[in-house]
């Protein structure tokens, strides 16, 4: 897995990014190359892959509509995820982290991560803002590995 973290490494390419309801960055690599190293950082922080969606092959098989590159990741940490759910059982409906992996040009892919402590504010239960801002450093952490 390490081999796969470190092809690779930051070139003066790589950039950082923030809204005001995610953070990223764009990377200098193949698209492919892209999803294997987000996975395999999310799985160093103990997240799996829930959901997977090519949005590009949707729109195309759908519309007949051609995009550049472009799939959600749904990340979940179980343990994380079932205390969230204990603190508030309708948190599912802001579950799981997404992780947005798209095309920007040939060898540039932005990857960009749900900032869990903007989203989770909308949640006033007990716990939660402590929880948002532990995921949020995992997130921050499988950014910086990228």
């Amino acid at each position: 897995m390490s081999a796969i973290l470190n092809a690779g490494k930051p070139t003066s390419t790589e950039e950082e990014m923030a809204s005001k309801y995610g953070f990223g960055k764009t990377v200098a690599c193949a698209f492919e190359q892209a999803i294997e190293r987000v996975t395999a950082a999310l799985q160093a922080e103990g997240f799996g892959i829930l959901s997977d969606i090519d949005v590009a092959a949707t729109l195309k098989k759908k519309l007949n509509a051609d995009m550049p590159a472009y799939r959600i990741l749904g990340a979940c940490n179980p343990a994380l995820a079932q205390r969230a759910i204990q603190a508030e059982p309708s948190i599912g409906l802001l579950l799981p982290c997404n992780v947005l992996v798209r095309q920007i040009a040939e060898g540039q892919v932005s990857v960009e991560f749900m900032d869990t402590e903007s989203v989770l504010q909308l949640v006033d239960a007990a716990g939660i803002a402590a929880l948002a801002s532990e995921v949020r450093q995992k997130l921050e952490r499988v950014m910086q590995a990228l």
